[in-house]
């Protein structure tokens, strides 16, 4: 969501400020500002859209001051409008807020009896002018953010800049990320270390209800009492090529061409040379569970559901896949011997989050597959398996969906060698056929300008329908997701079978349907329903292997052919089709593919 940071230097910070917050783009945003402390004295420049409106105000309107604070903002509360965006000032303060402030409302009446004037529809104004009312008590800007930090309730990371104190920030997380960069006679905090890593690679991550005291010499840290309490600098190498395009036009179609590479790494850190699965920390013992339940939002929700085809049929457990925004509401009953699995790309995910700590003290044990291992939920976790997929920048999840598969299959592999369910020689087979992956992948990519061509056409269609069978369904259910995320076409997902339970009302020959069929052992039976559209007028695109289109190809509007895939990990080929159908279709339309409107990245608030 939100993107913050903070330098206390040595040098203009302006431009180092900009370009931090370039780094947080991926996050998605609609506006943008900075504000600085020049000489004592406190200003700031805010601007609707992208960043390039921010530079172009600072370019004939210059922010001076060698200490400043910024932010971009995915609206919440209020419509994206000068006055709506961060930093938010009340007098001596200035602040920049990720999260929500629950309870704005009660606070914002108390300060306008107080007679406390608001230019902003923002609950983030409320704790700017909070923290100036206690400056007005005659407190300290510590003691000033620290009061009105104890006021506040909800999901927040904030960091506060006060006129006169050039050598001052303070820094508070509760429920959203923040991390605080050590340089040399600088400082820096950033909502992720992407933000900082041009700047340090020494960082402190603050954990739930941390606050940081920020001067040039360094930095403070205490908990939610008040507390010292010491945090430790790790030392984080970011690759400064994977978080920048490389050539390409968009990050999500260097993501998309970063798959074959990303999913051998991803599979080269759990298999040794013999093929023998390792998971990191001990592993899992499967032999005492008796149930997983797995928990995700949005594209890995969908690898979850794919996950449960491979647990279930290889190792013999029951698997729940819960979509994390209701799992918790739901107050689930948590059975003796249940493994608790939650997947999250950015590992920050303010729902994902919530329900792994429901799950705390209930669950047997607490797992995540996450991108990010330092991440909050890496963090909380009994176990963190790593994905491997490098930063991802496109909102818009691909490479991170595809290790995600990978670390998920081992995960189904581990499993059933555990509790007796494959014999070794299938076990072996199973793996040397997860390790063709990439090599598949790579021969897939040949079908990128077929796909481009299709896509054109497909830009025309106001409506379209994904259909599989087994593990092909949620990759109907990713196509689906992943073509109205950057194209805004309205597109569904659905089992093949659920076609005549009400879906075929739709089919006409406007509505483009795409069936995803490798030749499998279901593939005739999703044939016959491909035929049920055809029947009625409706334009079939398959996508299969040669066989497949060899049997069923004709006849149909369009036929996309991969390489043939094992009946087992088809989905983890099959996710690059629907990726390139959704990129090229954007393209087609002109949308923006790498920050797609009303969408972000991470999603840190509920």
């Amino acid at each position: 969501m939100c993107g913050i940071v903070g330098v206390l230097g040595d040098h203009e910070v302006a431009p180092i400020l900009v370009e931090a917050l370039r780094r947080l783009e991926y996050r998605g945003y609609d506006s943008a500002g900075l504000a600085t402390v020049n000489d004592g004295k406190l200003d700031r420049r805010r601007a609707v859209g992208k960043l390039v409106n921010l530079s172009d105000l600072l370019v004939h309107d210059p922010l001076a001051g060698k200490s400043g604070i910024g932010h971009t903002r995915w609206a919440t509360h209020g419509a994206p409008t000068v006055a709506n965006a961060h930093p938010h000032r009340a007098g001596r303060v200035a602040v920049v807020h990720n999260g929500i402030i629950e309870n704005f409302r009660t606070l914002r009446d108390e300060l306008v009896a107080r007679g406390a004037g608001f230019e902003s529809d923002t609950d983030t104004e409320t704790v700017a002018h909070l923290a100036q009312a206690f400056l007005d008590d005659g407190l300290s800007p510590r003691e000033a953010a620290e009061r009105t930090l104890a006021r506040l309730d909800g999901a927040f990371a904030l960091l506060f800049l006060f006129e006169g104190e050039d050598d001052l920030m303070i820094a508070a997380r509760k429920g959203s990320p923040l991390a605080v960069g050590h340089g040399e006679g600088e400082m820096y905090v950033g909502s992720d270390a992407i933000a900082l890593a041009p700047l340090t690679h020494r960082i402190t991550y603050l954990e739930e209800g941390d606050r940081a005291v920020i001067t040039r010499a360094g930095a403070a840290f205490f908990d939610e009492a008040g507390q010292p309490v010491t945090r430790e600098v790790r030392t984080i190498e970011i690759d400064a090529t994977r978080v920048e395009k490389g050539g390409y036009k968009h990050f999500m179609a260097k993501e998309i061409a970063e798959q074959p590479a990303v999913l051998g790494d991803a599979l080269r850190h759990y298999l040794g040379e013999t093929g023998q699965i390792t998971l990191p920390g001990g592993g899992i013992d499967f032999t005492g569970v008796s149930r997983l339940t797995m928990v995700a939002c949005g594209t890995a929700y969908l690898a979850c559901m794919t996950a449960k085809y491979w647990i279930e049929q290889l190792a013999g457990l029951p698997v729940d896949v819960d979509i994390a925004s209701e799992f918790r509401y739901r107050e689930p009953p948590i059975p003796e011997g249940t493994l608790a699995v939650f997947v999250s790309q950015s590992g920050e995910t303010a729902d994902t989050l919530a329900a792994l700590r429901y799950c705390t003290g209930r669950a047997q044990r607490i797992v995540s597959v996450v991108n990010v291992a330092e991440s909050s939920i890496a963090r909380e976790s009994d176990l963190a398996l790593p994905i491997l997929a490098g930063a991802e920048i496109g909102v818009a999840s691909t490479k991170a969906f595809t290790c995600q598969l990978a670390v998920l299959a081992l995960v189904a592999l581990e499993a059933a060698r555990q509790r007796g369910t494959l014999d070794a020689a299938t076990l072996a087979a199973h793996v040397q056929d997860l390790r063709s992956m990439p090599g598949r992948l790579n021969a897939a990519m040949a079908t990128e300008a077929t796909v481009a061509e299709t896509a054109r056409r497909l830009a025309e269609a106001e409506d379209v329908l994904f259909l599989g069978r087994g593990t092909m369904y949620p990759l109907a259910l990713e196509g689906a997701l992943k073509l109205k995320e950057i194209s805004y076409i309205h597109a569904e997902g659905y089992a093949s079978g659920e076609l005549k339970h009400g879906p075929i009302a739709l089919v006409d020959k406007t509505v483009p349907v795409i069936v995803m069929a490798p030749h499998d052992r279901l593939f005739d039976k999703t044939v016959s329903n491909m035929q049920e559209v055809m029947a009625r007028g409706g334009k079939v695109l398959l996508i299969t292997d040669a066989k497949g289109a060899a049997e069923a190809g004709e006849g149909v509007w369009q036929t996309l052919v991969l390489p043939e895939a094992p009946e087992l990990f088809a989905p983890i080929l099959y996710a690059l089709p629907a990726q390139l159908l959704a990129y090229h279709t954007a393209v087609a339309k002109g949308t923006d593919v790498d920050q797609p409107r009303n969408l972000a990245k991470s999603v840190t608030v509920e």
